[in-house]
């Protein structure tokens, strides 16, 4: 009866190891929520950037307002009829 005792609390033990930290185990399975859960929040971010990038490529594509916002930040670019000042400190 003792022999049947030990090797049925033995066996619990081996089964609440393999439940908890085995393959496939609860530890798996908490680390891949969580590894899933930093993926949905990064597609979200860059979801979120494809609609502003698309919404981008739109004005481009439509009008020239937004190409001359373009040229004019990133090129540093001015009209003909302005004047352009630069402050040095």
């Amino acid at each position: 009866m003792k022999l049947l005792l030990a090797s049925g609390i033995v066996l619990a033990i081996l089964l609440a190891y393999t439940l908890a930290l085995g393959k496939g185990g609860l530890l798996d399975i908490w680390n891949m929520k969580r590894d899933i859960s930093i993926q949905q929040e990064q597609n979200e971010r860059l979801q979120q950037r494809n609609r502003e990038l698309a919404g981008e490529i739109v004005n481009l594509q439509k009008g020239t307002e937004a190409i001359e916002e373009r040229a004019r930040s990133d090129l540093g670019l001015i009209r003909s009829d302005e004047i352009f000042v630069q402050i040095i400190e």
